[in-house]
């Protein structure tokens, strides 16, 4: 690398091109700096040919980033995991896990409440690799074990269901396929590793959408893994790196940034979806609430096990009027946003059947428990009684149109 003798001579449009790079000693920066430069270079041909076989280093950032590395080890350690996988989008994430993992001939047994585009991955491995796919309730672990074969290599789950709040009884499913040999995934994205820490219970991969409750801002696109072993990191490292859906470091960066607020934003959403899913029970136009700390949830005992500081900031619930109701609840917001995501400091709105959960067909729907008139509510971070002013004049006008 050049320093201050080897650029006294070099002309400006050669200097516009090597700026100097800054070498901090004696202090340390309390954020994180952002690496958004994609490639490295090296002092010697020795000391980059080192670097490729050499964990740690950075050569192109999509092999690794500093910023990245730093975000990776944080969410890894929240976790309670030996390492992290940064990835371009939650997407990224389920799909390096599941196609790093599965193979022709393969077979997966799966929670039938599943995120829309985890089930959509699975029904396209199915359709095109002949991949199998046993779904179940999650609740059983006599019928995880039935369900199992000589050919199962993942056992997938998620803490919190997508949408329903169903909680996967976790310790007891993921012994049933350890006892077997099958590795688990578990989709963390709903509740958390403040709210639960799956690889404590015997998970081996714990995946998120970092957008979502990590970030917590809507303004980053990202998704993490994080494995309970060095083996299984290196085998889905090994295959994210030649998938290619790196994490940008700015995204990696703000990632970081929100994380610092994570437990606030946890604390205040949890109690304000509680709150918020007591006064909806009690509505005439909303026919059943699920949230995972309501009493009469169907996994409150559960949850109480899993989830003992809060059961997440998302609130399911059907409405009398069905599906005419739902489509006019939605666009009736004000406060809320009609948005596809969760996890964010605004309080979203969405109706799953036309949105998220669109791949399912009316049995599918029914199977995860999605009814035509369901509508998922990611409590923010307002002040509850503004957020219930909105929802119950919401209320009135589906209750008007049914």
């Amino acid at each position: 690398m050049m320093d201050d003798n080897d650029t006294a001579a070099l002309r400006p449009e050669t200097l516009a091109v090597h700026p100097p790079q800054p070498r901090i000693s004696g202090s340390t920066p309390l954020g994180v700096p952002l690496h958004q430069g994609h490639v490295f270079a090296f002092d010697s041909a020795e000391a980059m040919a080192d670097a490729i076989h050499t964990p740690g280093t950075f050569l192109y950032s999509r092999l690794g980033n500093p910023t990245v590395r730093a975000l990776e080890e944080a969410v890894a350690r929240l976790e309670g995991g030996v390492a992290g996988l940064s990835f371009a989008s939650g997407m990224g994430a389920i799909n390096a896990v599941l196609l790093g993992l599965l193979s022709s001939g393969g077979h997966v047994v799966a929670q039938s409440c599943l995120y829309g585009g985890t089930y959509a991955v699975l029904s396209d491995l199915a359709e095109r690799w002949g991949v199998e796919v046993t779904y179940v309730s999650g609740t059983d672990p006599e019928e995880v074990r039935r369900a199992l074969r000589p050919e199962t290599r993942l056992l997938y789950l998620e803490t919190i269901a997508n949408p329903t709040t169903r909680v996967a009884d976790l310790p007891a499913l993921i012994a049933v396929a350890a006892e077997a040999g099958v590795p688990t995934a578990v989709d963390n994205t709903f509740a958390s590793p403040l709210l639960c820490r799956p690889i404590e219970f015997g998970a081996d991969v714990v995946i998120h959408s970092a957008t979502k409750y990590l970030a917590g801002h809507a303004d980053v696109l990202g998704g993490m893994a994080v494995f309970r072993d060095a083996e299984l990191y290196g085998r889905i490292r090994r295959y994210a790196i030649e998938q290619g859906a790196s994490t940008d470091p700015f995204a990696a960066w703000l990632t970081l940034r929100g994380m610092q607020t994570l437990s606030l934003r946890i604390e205040r959403q949890c109690a304000t979806a509680l709150d918020l899913a007591e006064r909806l029970a009690n509505h005439p136009a909303v026919a059943a609430v699920r949230h995972p700390a309501l009493p009469g949830h169907p996994d409150q005992a559960v949850a109480r096990r899993l989830l003992p500081n809060g059961g997440g900031g998302v609130i399911s619930f059907d409405l009398a009027g069905g599906r005419e109701a739902g489509g006019t609840f939605v666009g009736a917001v004000r406060v809320a946003s009609l948005s596809l995501s969760l996890g964010d400091v605004k309080t979203l709105v969405m109706h799953p059947a036309s949105t998220s959960h669109r791949q399912l067909d009316a049995a599918a729907l029914d199977t995860a428990g999605i009814g035509p008139g369901t509508v998922r509510v990611s409590v923010g971070i307002e002040h509850v009684e503004d957020l219930w002013a909105d929802l119950e004049q919401a209320l009135e006008r589906a209750a008007k149109a049914a």
